[in-house]
């Protein structure tokens, strides 16, 4: 499965969303860059095929069909959309979901469940407390149960605070199971991640070599990662 986003924008004067191009496919994990409030939300709903663009297009497999997106990608944790209420508990979250999926939704089975993704101690936390990392993780997981969803669409993950390098990771995970997975953040988030990135690829290569530049956006030098500014 293969999502393209050529030139979309959304509202008045593009002011909802300017011109913007991302794409993200099974296998790989894609970073879009956007940036106030609005943004990040309004390109998560297009890229999951829940918004139709004002201008520009968006493709599935090189054809344009929302109904496809919506079953096959997964929005997870877009502010004002299916962000839950913070005290909201983990359990809570977890058993609507299984109800979702058409599984058993006991507490048995919601322990069963936290105890398989290793988040069985978040049990009675309320969702606002939970580590963001956990949080991406426990959301991703959960939606990957729904029948269909090939894809995922996260949504401001740094807005929790944490290490951004941290959700990338699991993100890159996700990807490495065959999901295809798109995580919209903001600037700093996308410059953590390419010098994070980076450092690793110089550590692999020449355990000598340092950056001489720490300033520099090195977003661009990695081929993983597609990042387009909003």
């Amino acid at each position: 499965m293969r999502i393209v986003l050529d030139s979309v924008a959304k509202g008045a004067r593009n002011a909802a969303l300017p011109p913007t191009t991302a794409a993200f496919q099974s296998g790989q994990a894609a970073l879009a860059r956007a940036e106030t409030e609005q943004r990040p939300t309004v390109l998560g709903l297009i890229a999951s095929g829940r918004m139709r663009p004002d201008a520009g297009v968006v493709t599935i497999d090189g054809e344009t069909d929302y109904s496809a997106m919506r079953k096959r990608i997964a929005l997870i944790d877009a502010p004002d959309v299916c962000e839950p209420a913070p005290d909201v508990t983990v359990a809570g979250i977890v058993a609507e979901e299984l109800m979702f999926a058409g599984r058993a939704s006991n507490p048995i089975a919601v322990g069963r469940r936290l105890t398989e993704l290793g988040a069985a101690e978040y049990s009675r936390w309320a969702i606002g407390t939970v580590p963001p990392t956990v949080r991406i993780r426990l959301f991703s997981e959960l939606a990957l149960m729904r029948k269909g969803v090939e894809g995922l669409v996260i949504v401001s993950p740094d807005r929790h605070g944490g290490d951004p390098v941290e959700w990338w990771r699991f993100a890159r995970e996700l990807a490495g199971r065959g999901i295809a997975v798109l995580v919209v953040a903001g600037d700093a988030s996308a410059a953590a991640i390419a010098a994070a990135s980076l450092v690793e690829r110089l550590d692999e290569t020449n355990p000598q070599t340092f950056d001489e530049d720490p300033g520099r956006d090195d977003t661009d030098d990695l081929p993983d990662l597609i990042v387009e500014k909003a």
